[in-house]
C-alpha cells in the first residue's frame, strides 16, 4: 500500500506551523515568510518558485528535494488552499498561480464543496467533505500506487496524526519563536512512541526531524 507522507513541513521552536491572523494578504499571519526561508534559500526551493540558478546545496536542499519523489496525490486542508473565507470567492484557485507546484490530483478537505478545478502542469483540485480516513482512501486510489503527500495546514496534519494515518513525516524546526498561532503537537502527547525519530542539524540553523512508523 502507498504511504501517507508529510514533507518539508516547517514549525517554530515553540511548535507553531503558522502565525495569526491569517488573511489573503498574510497566509501565515504574523509569521510571514520566516518559517520557509530555509527552503527558498536552497536550489530546489528557488526552482520551485520559478527562480532557477543559485541557491544553496547540502542538507537543506537534499531534504527539500524529497517533496515530490514518489508522490501521486496530495491532501490539504481548507486553510492551506486559501484564507478564511475563500469559499465565498468562486474565482479563487489557490495561492500558487496557474501552475501550482503539486502536479498531481490534489484533494482539499472542506465543508464548502465545489466543482473540481484543472490547473496547468497536472494539478487538479478536488474538494472533499470527508474524514481523514475517507480522504486518504480516495487519494490513494487517485495516486495509482504512488504515495500520498499530506500537505497541511497544521490542523490537517494533526488530525491525520491523531487518527494514526501518517507513515512518514519530515518536520523542519526553524529557530524562531512565534508565541502564538496554530501549534502542531497539541493533543498528540506520546506520538513519538509510534515512530522511529531521527534529527539532522543543518548549518542554516534548522533541524530536520523525521518520523518513520516503527515496525509493529
Amino acid at each position: 500500500m502507498s504511504l501517507a507522507r508529510v514533507q518539508n513541513f516547517s514549525i517554530s521552536l515553540d511548535g507553531f506551523g503558522t502565525g495569526v491572523p491569517q488573511s489573503r494578504e498574510a497566509p501565515f499571519g504574523h509569521a510571514g515568510d520566516r518559517l520557509h526561508e530555509w527552503m527558498f534559500a536552497n536550489r530546489w526551493g528557488r526552482e520551485m518558485i520559478g527562480q532557477p540558478g543559485g541557491g544553496t546545496r547540502g542538507i537543506d536542499d537534499a531534504f527539500a528535494q524529497q517533496f515530490d519523489t514518489g508522490i501521486g496525490a496530495e491532501i490539504m486542508g481548507a486553510g492551506k488552499f486559501g484564507w478564511p473565507g475563500w469559499h465565498d470567492d468562486p474565482e479563487w484557485k489557490g495561492w500558487w498561480g496557474p501552475n501550482p507546484p503539486f502536479h498531481t490530483p490534489t484533494f482539499i478537505l472542506t465543508h464548502h464543496v465545489r466543482p473540481s478545478i484543472e490547473m496547468e502542469g497536472g494539478t487538479t483540485f478536488h474538494f472533499l467533505d470527508a474524514s481523514p480516513a475517507e480522504a486518504l482512501e480516495t487519494a490513494r486510489e487517485a495516486a495509482g500506487g504512488l504515495d500520498v503527500r499530506l500537505g497541511g495546514g497544521v490542523t490537517t496534519i494533526r488530525d491525520f496524526l491523531a487518527a494514526g494515518l501518517v507513515d512518514h513525516m519530515h518536520v523542519v524546526v526553524v529557530p524562531i519563536l512565534l508565541g502564538r498561532g496554530v501549534r502542531l503537537w497539541d493533543g498528540l502527547e506520546g506520538i513519538e512512541m509510534d515512530y522511529e525519530v531521527e534529527a539532522t542539524s543543518s548549518p542554516s540553523g534548522v533541524t530536520h526531524v523525521t518520523f518513520t512508523r516503527a515496525d509493529g
